[in-house]
């Protein structure tokens, strides 16, 4: 799908998110980290919190988060990160988020993401993990495009990163059925197109918003045993354990798994470049959407960058949550 050269880094698979924050000084940057109370997110808000950035953790358990602001401002000898409710699943949780900020954004991680075991839906029927890992950072993205844009004109541009999964492969967004009502529910499927419509999301808002100064890029941040899995069926852990066994991935640090992110977030080349997808620190191959997973495990597949299936998803999405289309 990509016509520009592929980026190539000086940061590898085993590089931490310490690493490559290394050198950089992120003072006056005002940071937002979804799904920061454990976990990757956890770890991404502490190194942008080591380097200097002001950040708040969005998270569900505001008790953990604070526990996780504490211990980043113990270990890190900066500021205690601010902690606010956000529940992505929930519309009138992201509205109200919304409606208490006021300050310009410059970096908004979108790291947050659940894994279901079963089938549930939000209020609206919406299939959960679609509407937590997709509508959900939608909807907040979207919502602080104008205090992104106001981070943009002071630092001479803001970023947005998307973390998706090498699941996304196994799936494309099914547009005819994106709540999942037909049929036998998978979990692991659903995951997946909710991870492909991760990606979507930063190439349609790098298109819609690069006028802006805003880039949204993705990234995998790799195999890394967090509190996602906890809900994991017998059949989902059996499947895990036999991709590992396959070597479609080898299991991380947190610290690995967040380096990806800092990649996308303080890379002086992607300051102005947009919806691409990052895998391992670099800049991920295309593969076929027909491709196998164990003989790409490090690709991307073309339905995850395709701009035409973007700008359809955005459109979807925005009447789904009522945003605006700009």
């Amino acid at each position: 799908m990509a016509q520009h050269p592929r980026l190539v880094t000086p940061f590898t698979a085993a590089s931490t998110a310490d690493d490559v924050l290394r050198g950089h000084d992120l003072g006056g940057v005002r940071a937002l980290v979804t799904g920061a109370s454990s976990g990757i997110g956890a770890e991404t808000a502490r190194a942008l919190t080591a380097a200097g950035a002001r950040v708040t953790l969005a998270v569900r358990d505001t008790d953990a988060g604070s526990a996780v602001a504490g211990e980043i401002a113990r270990s890190t000898g900066r500021a205690r990160p601010d902690v606010a409710p956000l529940d992505l699943a929930d519309r009138a949780s992201v509205a109200r988020f919304l409606a208490v900020w006021r300050e310009p954004l410059h970096l908004l991680i979108n790291n947050a993401g659940v894994v279901t075991g079963g089938l549930s839906r939000t209020r609206e029927g919406w299939e959960w993990q679609f509407a937590t890992n997709h509508l959900g950072h939608f909807a907040l993205a979207t919502g602080l495009h104008g205090a992104l844009a106001r981070g943009a004109a002071e630092r001479g541009g803001a970023r947005v990163v998307a973390v998706s999964s090498t699941a996304h492969m196994r799936a494309g967004v099914d547009f005819d059925d994106l709540h999942h009502t037909r049929g036998p529910y998978d979990p692991q499927l659903a995951y997946a197109r909710s991870k492909t419509a991760n990606s979507l999301f930063a190439v349609a808002a790098t298109r819609r918003w690069a006028r802006d100064g805003i880039v949204a890029n993705t990234v995998n941040p790799g195999g890394v045993a967090t509190g996602l899995q906890r809900h994991f069926t017998q059949r989902q852990r059996r499947s895990l354990d036999a991709a590992e066994a396959a070597g479609v991935f080898t299991y991380k640090t947190v610290g690995q798994g967040a380096a990806t992110t800092m990649v996308a977030a303080v890379l002086p080349a992607l300051a102005h470049a947009g919806g691409r997808y990052l895998d391992d620190c670099q800049e991920a191959y295309t593969v076929p959407d027909d491709a196998a997973l164990a003989e790409h495990p490090h690709g991307v597949k073309e339905w995850a960058l395709d701009p035409a299936l973007a700008e359809r998803l955005w459109t979807v999405s925005a009447a789904l949550t009522s945003a605006p289309l700009s």
